[in-house]
């Protein structure tokens, strides 16, 4: 959150009405100082000593001149980029993924890494090494990278610093953990689910752009679902809500409850192989069930279609309490929506007239790292501009 200035000082102003243009800038684009004086409703002067002091603290820069029209040219100004940096990192079962990107969004630097590690030590050391190796293709060090964010299977837990429903990730539900993930990367460390930040990642620059109301819902080694309502990330009173996996699927023995969720269990890519099995179709993964589906194996289109029947209990179980406009599918199993969508769809005619419209995910495997920047990009456009506006760099 950014510092507030003091109300009614000649300093309070010249800040706000520095923070005025430099939001003009950022949502319009690049602009001249008459074009901003009347977006803005400020005067020339007061938008020229505001671009003048923005220069100054390198958050805008000119981007040529007016070239169109009679009369003289007018300088063109643009945000400054390179203002600052963020670091955003997705923890994934098979691959850590990290970028930096700097406060328009491009990515200037990029690490994909097999996640080969077996605790969570040395996950942690992975996690580090990869942010290391990033921030230094960007010809950046850590403390010039303004906000990081971490996606993550699981549920962060902030009181006791712990991750919690994460079973994929060995040693990953350990208490403390938390803190010791931002001893390794950085005090500024925010932790996110991955699904949340795949959630935001399609709001922002995918399948759900300007869409208000819809869900997110990854399928792969587990299975997840990001929430957005109103346009907004909702975690529910826990930072729980989309822990879909945990939906109530058939009924358990009696006894301690499963470790995984029951509808995990029953949907996720190991349970594919299963379904598989069962169709006398022999195959070490859910990627080779689809494959062969797309050739036409019988047994491998029976699997898909009862893959899409468990799915689509999630979907109608959702589309009951939330009623969104749009079901994102993706994560490795997710992603086969020309497969999936069709039987999804008769399944769900089946059981509920609330039919929302199951769509593809459009950044596949990048959505939780784009997530994951634009939540730094979020607080890091704040942070840098009282960093450098106040003096503090």
């Amino acid at each position: 959150m950014h510092r507030a200035p003091g109300v009614g000082t000649p300093a309070s102003m010249r800040e706000l009405n520095q923070r005025v243009v430099l939001e003009r800038l950022r949502g319009g684009g690049p602009a001249t100082r008459p074009r901003i004086a009347a977006d803005t409703g400020l005067s020339k002067p007061t938008v020229g000593q505001a671009l003048l002091d923005l220069e100054q603290h390198g958050l805008v820069r000119t981007a040529g001149r007016t070239v169109a029209g009679p009369g003289r040219s007018a300088v063109v100004y643009e945000v400054n980029p390179a203002a600052g940096h963020v670091l955003g990192i997705d923890i994934g079962r098979g691959l850590i993924r990290a970028a930096v990107a700097d406060l328009s969004g491009t990515v200037v630097a990029r690490l994909d890494e097999p996640n080969t590690a077996r605790s969570a030590a040395a996950i942690m050391r992975m996690v580090r090494d990869c942010a290391e190796h990033t921030v230094r293709e960007a010809g950046l060090r850590m403390p010039d990278v303004v906000a990081t964010v971490v996606g993550t299977p699981g549920v962060p837990d902030p009181e006791s610093a712990t991750l919690r429903r994460a079973p994929n990730l060995p040693g990953w539900e350990r208490r403390g953990l938390l803190n010791e993930l931002r001893s390794m990367v950085g005090t500024d460390l925010v932790v996110e689910n991955d699904a949340n930040l795949a959630a935001i990642g399609e709001h922002e620059a995918g399948a759900a752009r300007g869409v208000d109301v819809f869900v997110c819902l990854t399928v792969g080694t587990g299975i997840g679902m990001g929430i957005v309502v109103d346009g907004k990330l909702f975690r529910g009173a826990h930072g729980a809500a989309g822990e879909v996996g945990y939906l109530p699927y058939g009924w358990p023995p009696p006894g301690t409850p499963p470790r995984q969720g029951m509808l995990e269990s029953a949907a996720a890519a190991p349970s594919v192989v299963k379904i598989a099995a069962e169709h006398g179709l022999s195959v070490p993964t859910a990627k080779e069930v689809f494959r062969l589906a797309r050739e036409g194996d019988a047994r491998a289109l029976r699997t898909v279609e009862e893959e899409a029947k468990r799915l689509a209990f999630v979907v109608s179980s959702v589309a009951a309490v939330i009623d969104p406009a749009l079901v994102v599918l993706g994560g490795g199993v997710g992603k086969n929506t020309d497969l999936l969508t069709e039987p999804m769809n008769r399944a769900i005619a089946d059981v509920t007239p609330l039919r929302p419209d199951i769509v593809a995910g459009e950044l596949g495997v990048e959505a939780a790292l784009t997530g994951a920047i634009a939540t730094a990009l979020a607080t890091a456009r704040d942070v840098v501009f009282d960093r450098r506006a106040a003096g503090g760099k």
